[in-house]
This record gives structure tokens, C-alpha cells and sequence, in this order.
């Protein structure tokens, strides 16, 4: 599973000329490497892929900042 969102995050990051090796713990989008057209593109693979809904009341947007940040909210119970 990790793998699978790395690769997603390190294809839009390319696909952007930013071929960057980004870790776990690094913040993609407030360092600015990936921007709100991302985000959006990143939480529809997230909802298609994976099953997250992100119309919960209760979802943050800073949720999604890391890799790290996405394995949890990919792994956390529905």
C-alpha cells in the first residue's frame, strides 16, 4: 500500500519537473512541491483507489501533507 502512494506522489512530482526523492515525513504541499490542483487530483485517486472518504465533516486538509499523513488516513478503519 505505501508503496502504491509513494509512487502516485513521486509521479506527480515528476510530471511536474520536480523529480525530487521525497520521504515518508516530508510535507508536499506547505514546502509547496505539489499544489491545490494536486491535492485535488491526489484525494480523488485516494477516495477511487483506496475507499477514503473525504466528505467527512471531520477531514483536514493537513491530513494530506506528508506520505506518512496519507498511509494513515489510507490505513485508518472507515
Amino acid at each position: 500500500m505505501s508503496r502504491a502512494i509513494k509512487t502516485v506522489v513521486t509521479d506527480m512530482l515528476q510530471e511536474r519537473g520536480k523529480a525530487v526523492d521525497v520521504a515518508t515525513t516530508d510535507p508536499i504541499f506547505t514546502s509547496g512541491l505539489l499544489d491545490s490542483l494536486a491535492a485535488t487530483e491526489l484525494m480523488i485517486m485516494l477516495e477511487s483507489e483506496f475507499g477514503v472518504d473525504l466528505a467527512d465533516t471531520d477531514f483536514d486538509i493537513s491530513m494530506l501533507d506528508t506520505i506518512g499523513d496519507l498511509e494513515s488516513l489510507v490505513a485508518a478503519p472507515a
